[in-house]
């Protein structure tokens, strides 16, 4: 399987892949197995000797990810949640130092949830909604999912206790 870098991003294959653009640097080491990576100009080739049916699934993955990675320092990903409340007023607030987003006075609780924030990743909040932007696909991803679950409703009727934050669009 081979993959066409573009011009403007740069690639190097040393233990794992790092790929370089104008968004960032993203990088990420790899269990090949008997896989082999091998750079020819501006083509990455993900090779085996004798595929298995295993070694291919797994060269779809590599070959996946590494087009994930080089969308995302060309373009990013964005994920956009937006934070629904009718019972109570609640607060969302970021602690970059802590890497932590607070969300304040969810159903009335005292004790603030939380979420963790990744390394790389900028998250926005702008009124109700919340914006969710970084290079690498997976830890923008996670990032709204710990949003999401952090306001996850527990003990009490879905239907009727509709407040959180729930993820409206993604890359």
């Amino acid at each position: 399987m081979k993959i066409e870098i573009p011009a403007d991003v740069e690639i190097a294959l040393d233990g794992g892949v790092k790929v370089r653009g104008k968004l960032g640097e993203v990088g990420e080491a790899f269990k090949l197995g008997k896989l082999k990576l091998r750079q020819e100009n501006n083509l990455i080739f993900v090779e085996a000797e004798k595929a298995t049916k295993r070694e291919k699934r797994l060269a779809g993955t590599v070959v996946g990810k590494i087009k994930n990675m080089v969308k995302g320092v060309r373009e990013g990903f964005t994920y956009k949640l937006q934070v629904a409340s009718s019972h109570f007023p609640m607060r969302v607030e970021i602690d970059k130092s802590k890497g932590l987003l607070f969300v304040k006075n969810f159903l009335g609780e005292r004790i603030p949830r939380q979420a963790k924030l990744l390394q790389g990743v900028d998250v926005k909040i702008e009124g109700d909604m919340i914006t969710v932007t970084s290079a690498n696909k997976e830890a923008a991803g996670q990032v709204a999912t710990n949003i999401e679950g952090a306001t996850k409703v527990k003990a009490k009727d879905k239907r009727i206790f509709m407040d959180g934050i729930y993820l409206i669009e993604r890359p």
